[in-house]
């Protein structure tokens, strides 16, 4: 297993929100820090194109769109290089920020370190989801109902390489990405939402039940008793080089179709 650490890179727009505003909202959380190289008190024209391929269409409406269009200052937080045991936590603690970071001036945010992004309703309904449940701990099990609500805020899915559906930002939350061999032909738009069901329920699986860090290569996984049978698979990141945001240490766990 690679000894890299992920890290959330969370790109912050504002429009009348100085720098100094984010660097203040953050630091109240604790164990995140504003970058001062790259953040500007000036708008950059490519943040638009940037939050189009982030997958922000899913959620964005027109004044979200208005907001990126508009903004006059972009901010860059970084959390701490997160070991696995901790990348949970700090995911949770992080969507706080974001919401605290939009109820504060913030416009718009996505994260760098797995290409995805909400628009300001969807950012705050799944914080506020979050922020309902009862902090464990982190030496308990993760909820399974917090799980999802971290994998829906900072993994982006599915996404189509010629013969796999693919997350990525799994590393953030400290378990492996998750795929689904479907073959040459992309999923046809009614078979996709089935297919990003089986993605996500496998992903609250490795997160949430521990015999997830035992998995044996040709192993059964079901959706439900009676759901069709799915074999697993493991194997490193190699999509990515290890000083990429996007390189998760932890590798993949990969389903393919039964015989």
């Amino acid at each position: 297993m690679s000894e890299a650490f992920p890290r959330h890179v969370l790109c912050v727009l504002g429009s009348g929100m100085a720098l100094s505003e984010m660097e203040r909202v953050a630091a109240g959380f604790g164990g995140f820090v504003l970058d001062r190289e790259y953040s500007e008190a000036e708008p950059d024209p490519r943040m638009p194109e940037a939050f189009e391929a982030s997958m922000a269409a899913a959620s964005f409406d027109e004044t979200d769109w208005a907001a990126v269009e508009s903004h006059d200052t972009v901010g860059y937080l970084l959390s701490m290089p997160m070991m696995r045991e901790l990348a949970f936590d700090t995911s949770r603690r992080l969507l706080a920020v974001t919401a605290a970071l939009l109820r504060s001036g913030a416009t718009a945010v996505k994260n760098e370190s797995s290409g995805i992004a909400h628009g300001r309703y969807r950012w705050l309904t799944l914080a506020d989801v979050a922020a309902d449940v009862p902090d464990k701990g982190l030496a308990d099990v993760p909820d399974a109902g917090l799980a999802d609500t971290l994998v829906t805020a900072w993994v982006k899915r599915p996404i189509y390489d010629g013969q796999v559906l693919y997350s990525c930002g799994m590393h953030l939350l400290g378990a492996p990405e998750v795929e689904i061999e479907v073959g040459a032909e992309p999923p046809a738009k009614d078979e996709l939402p089935e297919l990003v069901a089986l993605l996500d329920t496998l992903a609250v699986y490795l997160l949430t039940d521990p015999r997830a860090a035992e998995i044996e290569d040709g192993a059964g996984f079901r959706m439900t008793e009676d759901a069709p049978r799915w074999s697993l698979r493991t194997g490193p990141c190699d999509r990515y080089d290890e000083d990429d945001l996007f390189f998760n240490p932890y590798g993949y766990v990969r389903l393919t179709r039964s015989e």
